[in-house]
């Protein structure tokens, strides 16, 4: 990590009365503790219980197929090279099926070849929302044909809700648990 975090995480010692019960349960489903985004979160606790019941939702309720939903994770985060969301879900969205290729091409700021036709689509539908503020008339419905009406909207959301989340780290110069090695290298494209 090329400086500290903002804000000194939080331990069980640490953490004030309000900001308890989010941390518990975080701490039931992050494979990085109270790091990350949960150490930003901690601080606006009511927020931050906002936020985590819709990360969980965007997660694992979602009607976008896992794989498919952790690849526009892995978009944005490359996007803003948010060296915690990548180090986070490229594990998860590999074991969900993801090829390892277009997630190397993706880390690597490249379209990644070989997407399957649905990823092509989530490729595009979050590339044109992030970079255009639209979708375009034919990958909206190429997208609404693939995920549906609430795979759209559910689609939608991730994407904005990761862009949130990346802003939070990058806010927080959070990175990856210490003693890991961050996904993106200083001068990296």
């Amino acid at each position: 990590m090329s400086t500290p975090p903002r804000f000194e995480v939080l331990t069980a010692e640490t953490l004030k009365p309000e900001q308890q019960g989010l941390a518990d349960q975080v701490m039931k489903v992050s494979s990085i503790g109270l790091g990350g985004p949960y150490n930003p979160m901690l601080r606006s606790p009511v927020m931050g219980q906002a936020m985590f019941d819709l990360m969980a939702y965007l997660r694992w309720k979602t009607s976008v197929p896992l794989r498919l939903n952790e690849f526009a994770i892995l978009i944005i985060a490359r996007q803003w090279r948010s060296q915690v969301e990548w180090f986070a879900h490229a594990p998860i969205a590999l074991r969900s099926g993801l090829a390892q290729n277009v997630i190397d091409e993706l880390k690597a700021n490249q379209r990644p070849s070989g997407m399957q036709a649905d990823e092509d689509t989530v490729f595009d539908f979050v590339t044109e929302l992030t970079k255009q503020n639209r979708v375009s008339d034919k990958t909206f419905a190429r997208a609404k044909d693939i995920l549906g009406e609430q795979g759209v909207v559910d689609l939608t959301v991730v994407t904005g809700t990761y862009v949130t989340v990346a802003m939070l780290l990058a806010m927080a110069e959070q990175s990856v648990p210490p003693g890991k090695e961050e996904p993106f290298k200083p001068g990296e494209a």
